[in-house]
C-alpha cells in the first residue's frame, strides 16, 4: 500500500487532501488507509457517489479529474461530433462541488471538448435540460443529491438528455481505469474561454429553462392559484430561487419559503439527513405551513430533482403523501387533462400498480421499468410513438417527470404541477385527500410499504435460495404468478411461462391473490434485502374511508410480518 500512497500523493492536485492523507500515514491509521485504498469508487449508471476525502475510494479532485478524463475519451470514441457539441456542466451547493465542476471543465476542454459551464449553482433538472436545449453530447452534474453532508457525486447524462444506461456506464468506467494509469491534462479555464472551448451559462440559460417550463401545456392549468397558500423549503439546497419564480409565474401569490433552509448550505445545519423522506426533515416546512394556514407544505431535496409534499387534513394537521400517492394523483390528473388515448405513462416495478389500472381505464398506454429514473426516461423515449406521446412517469422514491422538457425527474416542475392540481381541487371545494379517496373508491384502496432486512454478508445470495425453493404461498395467499428478472421469465400458477422484456436484474416479484404483491431485491450497495409490499382492498360506497384504511393496514401488517418471518 505504501507505493500506492506515494503515487497518489504525487498525482493529487489538492494540498488539502494531500495533507489529510499524510496525517493518516503519520497517525498509522492502517484501517482507514486500507479502506481508502481498497479498490476505487465504482462508476456505474448513477455515475459516482461517495464520501469526500483523500484516496481512490473517496470523492476528491484527483478522482474527479481521472473520471472526467475517462468520460472525455469515451465521448470522443463514440461520438464523432462530441468535441463540437460539447458537454453541459453544473453543480450543487456542497463545499467541493464548484471545484469539482471546474476540474471537470478543465479536463474536457484540454481534450478539445467544448464545455458549457454554469456560473452558479444549478438544480439537477436545469442542467439535464441543457442537453436537448443546447444539443450537447452529454451533461455532468456534480451533486450528492439528498445524501449526508460528507458526500459528493458525479452524475452523467447522455445525448438524449437522460441518465446513462448500459453500455455507456461500462464504457466510461473502462476509460477511467486507463486514466488512472495515465498523465492527466487540464486547460486553464481562462485559456479555454479564449479558445472558444468554454461557454459560461449565465442567467440567460436559467431563464431558458424557466420559459420552457412555463410553456409546457401540462403546466398551464391556472385555476385560481391565488386562492391557495403553500409553504416551501429548498432543504439547504439549490431549488429556492427557481421554485419561487416558477410558482410566481403560475400565479401563486401566497408562497411562504422557510428562511432558515432557503440558501444553499452543504452542511445542512437544520436537518439530520437532507432527504424529505427521513423523519423530521419536513418539520420546519410543516411549521411554516401551520403558521400561515397553508394547504400544502412542499419540499425539494437539495439538488431539486425530487419533490415531497404534506397536505393539510380536515383536522388541521399535516400528513405526508407517499411517493405512490403523489404519483397516483398526478397520473389521474394529467390523464384527465390530456388526450389519454394518445398518452404514454409509466412507473417502476416497485411503484404502485394503481397507475397501470388508471391508465387502462382511461385508454392510455402504460409501461413498467426496473428501479431508477434512467430506465423510466430511456424506455419512454424508445416506447413513445406519434400515436402515443410520453406524458408522465414516476418512481415511489419521490421522483416525477411531467412531459419531455426534462428527460429526468424534475422536482421544480412537479412542484408547480402539484400546486396547480391542488388549486383546481380547491376551486371545486375539494382537497387532495378527497381526490385520493375518490380514486380509491373507483379503483380499489392501494397501499404500499417497504422494509429492509439485514443479511449475513457471507451467506449465499438470498435470491438464489428463493429460486431453488420457490414459495407456494405468502402470508396464506396463493401466488398467481412469479416474475424473475434474473431469468427474464414470468411463471404462472398453472406452470405456463412467458418472457419479460426488461433488462436482467436480481429481482423477484410475487403476484398474490386479491391483488397483493411482494417484490424482493437485494440492495446493490450493502448486505440487505429490500422488500416492497402492495395490498389492494375493495371499498364499498357505504364503508367509511377510515374503516377501509384500517382494514387495508391490517392486511398489510399481516403480509409484512408473515413474509419477513418466512425469510
Amino acid at each position: 500500500m505504501n507505493n500506492e500512497i506515494i503515487r497518489w500523493l504525487q498525482r493529487d492536485p489538492d494540498p488539502k487532501s494531500c495533507q489529510e492523507l499524510q496525517q493518516l500515514v503519520a497517525d498509522n491509521a492502517l484501517a482507514e488507509l486500507a479502506d481508502r485504498f481498497n479498490g476505487r469508487l465504482a462508476f456505474g449508471t448513477a455515475g459516482l457517489r461517495g464520501v469526500v476525502g483523500a484516496g481512490p475510494n473517496r470523492m476528491n479532485r484527483l478522482v474527479i479529474q481521472e473520471t472526467a478524463t475517462g468520460l472525455g475519451q469515451y465521448l470522443l470514441q463514440t461520438n464523432n461530433d462530441a468535441a463540437y457539441k460539447g458537454v453541459v456542466i453544473g453543480y450543487d451547493g456542497r463545499p467541493d462541488s464548484r471545484q469539482f465542476a471546474h476540474d471537470t471543465a478543465a479536463v474536457l476542454t484540454a481534450q478539445g471538448i467544448k464545455v458549457y459551464l454554469t456560473t452558479k449553482v444549478a438544480a439537477t433538472p436545469i442542467v439535464a435540460f441543457g442537453v436537448k436545449h443546447l444539443h450537447t453530447a452529454a451533461a455532468v452534474v456534480v451533486t450528492a443529491s439528498h445524501n449526508p453532508p460528507a458526500y459528493n457525486g458525479f452524475k452523467v447524462y447522455w445525448n438524449n438528455g437522460a441518465q446513462i444506461i448500459p453500455p455507456h456506464d461500462a464504457g466510461i468506467a473502462a476509460e477511467i481505469d486507463k486514466a488512472t494509469q495515465s498523465e492527466l491534462h487540464l486547460m486553464d479555464l481562462a485559456e479555454a474561454e479564449a479558445k472558444g472551448l468554454l461557454v459560461w451559462l449565465d442567467d440567460g440559460y436559467y431563464q431558458d429553462y424557466r420559459q420552457a417550463i412555463n410553456a409546457t401545456p401540462l403546466l398551464n392549468n391556472h385555476h385560481n392559484p391565488q386562492a391557495i397558500g403553500l409553504a416551501y423549503t429548498a432543504m439547504h439546497g439549490v431549488g429556492a430561487e427557481m421554485a419561487e419564480t416558477l410558482l410566481a409565474d403560475a400565479g401563486f401569490t401566497h408562497v411562504y419559503s422557510v428562511a432558515a433552509q432557503r440558501e444553499p448550505d452543504g452542511a445542512f445545519p437544520t436537518v439530520k439527513f437532507p432527504n424529505p423522506e427521513e423523519p423530521g426533515a419536513m418539520d420546519l416546512v410543516i411549521a411554516e405551513a401551520k403558521q400561515h394556514d397553508a394547504i400544502l407544505a412542499c419540499a425539494n431535496d437539495p439538488d431539486a430533482d425530487r419533490f415531497a409534499v404534506a397536505a393539510r387534513r380536515s383536522d388541521g394537521e399535516y400528513q405526508m403523501l407517499t411517493g405512490d400517492q403523489v404519483g397516483t394523483l398526478f397520473g389521474y390528473y394529467l390523464l384527465s387533462h390530456a388526450q389519454a388515448s394518445t398518452s404514454l405513462v409509466g412507473n417502476t416495478i416497485v411503484s404502485s400498480t394503481l397507475l397501470g389500472k388508471i391508465a387502462a381505464a382511461l385508454g392510455a398506454q402504460y409501461y413498467q421499468t426496473l428501479t431508477g429514473f434512467k430506465w423510466l426516461t430511456n424506455i419512454a423515449m424508445a416506447r413513445q410513438t406519434d400515436a402515443n406521446q410520453f406524458l408522465f412517469a414516476y418512481e415511489e422514491a419521490l421522483g416525477y417527470t411531467i412531459g419531455s422538457t426534462v428527460w429526468d425527474k424534475d422536482g421544480l416542475s412537479a412542484l408547480v404541477a402539484f400546486a396547480q392540481l391542488t388549486a383546481e381541487l380547491t376551486a371545486k371545494g375539494q382537497t387532495v385527500w378527497d381526490q385520493l379517496e375518490a380514486i380509491y373508491r373507483e379503483y380499489g384502496l392501494y397501499i404500499n410499504a417497504q422494509r429492509s432486512i439485514a443479511l449475513d454478508p457471507t451467506a449465499a445470495p438470498i435470491g438464489d435460495s428463493l429460486r431453488a425453493m420457490p414459495p407456494q404461498a405468502i402470508a396464506g395467499l396463493a401466488i398467481n404468478s412469479t416474475e424473475d428478472f434474473k431469468t427474464s421469465l414470468r411463471t404462472f400458477a398453472d406452470g405456463s411461462v412467458e418472457a419479460i422484456d426488461l433488462p436482467i436484474s436480481d429481482v423477484l416479484i410475487y403476484h398474490l391473490e386479491d391483488g397483493a404483491r411482494v417484490v424482493v431485491r437485494p440492495s446493490g450497495t450493502e448486505p440487505k434485502l429490500k422488500c416492497y409490499y402492495e395490498v389492494v382492498e375493495p371499498m364499498s360506497q357505504e364503508e367509511t374511508f377510515e374503516h377501509a384504511q384500517l382494514r387495508a393496514q391490517e392486511t398489510m401488517d399481516r403480509l409484512i410480518a408473515q413474509h419477513q418471518a418466512s425469510l
